[in-house]
């Protein structure tokens, strides 16, 4: 059969399709009821990013799929990741933010919506990722702050622990202190901070750096509660480190306590300060330190 064409209705031109729109969030959550960020192919597991995809799609009435500044496990929490998306069908700001949260959970919430230049992008444009791991150094375990504290029944030496946490600063290569699993293709990675601190009956742990490899914040962590409970000396956290190898590490700490609070980036970009890790942690242990 013939195919036709037919000539388009010169009175009615086909409308243009729009420039698309890049958008980026900061989006807080609690960790403990999802299985993670990253969509799993069981739809029976409900994750992060799924559930806040899914809201934004309504708000802007067509598919969205965001890009994350750092996938984390089930059960770690976020205080300040950001996200980024690009979508035709333009919204104001307040609908980004309120209209979106009107479609989350109470777990998730958007914190704010910019717009953004094209070449930005959530993961690759950031310069460095902050988390807080927060004990809580008890000989009876919290109820109320179950899911957002480590407990740890024996007495811990914060200053122990951070003379060790000092001696893996800078650019070295993390073997010891990544998962098996980890599929990134090198395991050099700058650590910019690792702090230790106690704050009454808590221990406070920042780290900072350009990037982490999986599981590294919570295998830091458990190398630095061997140290801090006596079982090993300070210096052990280094010569875990040389030993490049990840069976030498000892434990992996729970995701409980462990927070992404804040997502570094260019000036250029003009983003909004995230949460500040002082805010987060007064929230979750009701102290103003």
């Amino acid at each position: 059969m013939a195919e036709f064409l037919i000539p388009q209705d010169l009175n009615h031109p086909v409308e243009q399709p729009r420039q698309p729109q890049r958008i980026a969030l900061c989006v807080e959550y609690d960790g403990s009821v999802f299985n993670g960020w990253q969509t799993q192919l069981n739809p029976r597991l409900s994750t992060v990013q799924e559930t806040l995809e899914l809201a934004l799609s309504t708000i802007a009435a067509q598919p969205i799929k965001v890009h994350c500044a750092g996938r984390t496990d089930t059960g770690v929490h976020a205080a300040g990741q950001i996200v980024h998306f690009d979508v035709t069908n333009r919204r104001t700001i307040k609908a980004w933010v309120q209209g979106t949260n009107s479609r989350l959970p109470k777990q998730v919430a958007v914190r704010w919506a910019r717009e953004v230049s094209d070449d930005f992008h959530a993961r690759f444009s950031a310069t460095s990722r902050r988390y807080r791991y927060i004990i809580a150094n008890t000989p009876v375990r919290p109820a109320l702050q179950a899911d957002f504290v480590t407990p740890y029944f024996y007495p811990l030496d914060a200053h122990r622990m951070h003379t060790a946490a000092q001696l893996l600063l800078g650019e070295n290569d993390f073997t010891s202190y990544r998962a098996v699993a980890c599929q990134s293709r090198t395991p050099m990675r700058n650590l910019i901070e690792l702090s230790v601190v106690r704050l009454g009956d808590y221990v406070v742990l920042e780290v900072e750096a350009n990037a982490f490899l999986l599981h590294m914040v919570r295998n830091l962590v458990g190398v630095l509660l061997a140290i801090g409970d006596g079982r090993k000396p300070p210096e052990w956290a280094h010569e875990v480190l040389e030993q490049r190898d990840r069976s030498s590490a000892g434990v992996t700490a729970p995701p409980t306590g462990l927070c992404l609070i804040a997502v570094r980036y260019p000036e250029y970009f003009n983003l909004p300060t995230t949460a500040s890790a002082a805010d987060f942690f007064s929230v979750l242990t009701g102290m103003n330190k």
